[in-house]
């Protein structure tokens, strides 16, 4: 008979035995980081990868190893964060009501505590980067202070997520070059549009939960619409990608580096089922594939 997983270990949980495993205290704090659920960081991470490979530096590894520890940790600092502040939001809802603040499992006291730990982590991330980078990095405060606020303010919580989860672009940019600012534009808001489908799939999973307790999102507006509306933001995100591109390499042949990104957002699309409870998620969770290839395509653009 397989063992069941303890009750605090949620659906989307991905390295569900490494988790259970682990001392409850411990559990809880990786839990309340989001450690069990690396998508997070992945999707984080992958924009500081894009700004570091299209400065036509080279590979970077040192600096991008750095990059993938800020991460980790400022990932799971907001994380932390929002979850300090959604908590009475959270004990509301089904998919959510399990985490360790919401459920009385973490003091918000200590919650604090770990949140500081992280941001520790981040600091020292932040001081391997350039002056120009560090305030480039310091400036996202304010709108991942912001963030968790949105929900409560506007349908489109996600664009303000869209934000905050690109911000690794120009950070990365900024550790090599200060130029070609309207290309960075281009491409942080296609960014952002990228940011604004994905999330939009993962609310999919929420959507009658929020509407009972008042949680606004775009897949609630999209209505009955939500897969169009995708597939808008992601062609949103290949025009300004394409056009970011091309004032960076006026080159036809770097804009065929689009192609394999631009056919897996089709697929997401294609085949995305609200019906499906396991669907949405599996389909947010393939953008990690859809940032590596974006990475692949910047490499070719910025190095070739």
């Amino acid at each position: 008979m397989t063992e069941a997983a303890p009750p605090d270990i949620v659906p989307d949980t991905e390295h569900r035995g490494l988790v259970a495993r682990l001392p409850q205290l411990p559990r809880d704090l990786a839990q309340l980081a989001r450690f069990d659920r690396p998508i997070g960081w992945w999707l984080l991470y992958w924009p500081c990868v894009w700004g570091v490979w299209l400065t036509g530096t080279g590979w970077q590894l040192a600096m991008l190893a750095w990059l993938l520890l800020g991460a980790v940790a400022m990932r799971g600092a907001g994380c932390v964060y929002n979850d300090i502040v959604d908590a009475d939001l959270d004990r509301k809802v089904a998919r959510t009501a399990v985490r360790p603040v919401a459920s009385g499992r973490v003091s918000k006291k200590l919650a604090w505590g770990w949140l500081l730990a992280l941001c520790g982590i981040g600091l020292i991330v932040l001081l391997q980067l350039r002056w120009e980078a560090q305030l480039v990095a310091l400036a996202s405060l304010v709108l991942v202070a912001a963030y968790p606020f949105m929900k409560r303010i506007t349908w489109w919580p996600q664009a303000w997520l869209g934000m905050v989860f690109t911000w690794g672009l120009p950070v990365g940019w900024a550790a090599f070059r200060l130029d070609n600012l309207d290309a960075l534009a281009a491409l942080y808001l296609g960014s952002a549009c990228w940011v604004i489908g994905y999330d939009t799939i993962y609310a999919m999973q929420d959507r009658e939960d929020d509407a009972l307790v008042g949680i606004r999102s775009s897949a609630l507006r999209m209505g009955a619409h939500v897969q169009g509306g995708v597939a808008a933001f992601y062609a949103g995100a290949i025009a300004l990608w394409a056009l970011g591109f091309w004032l960076l390499r006026a080159d036809w042949i770097a804009l065929l580096t689009l192609i394999p990104v631009a056919a897996h957002f089709a697929w997401q699309v294609a085949t995305l089922d609200g019906e499906d409870g396991a669907n949405p998620l599996e389909r947010f969770r393939s953008n990690r594939w859809a940032g590596a290839l974006m990475a692949a395509a910047c490499y070719v653009v910025g190095n070739a």
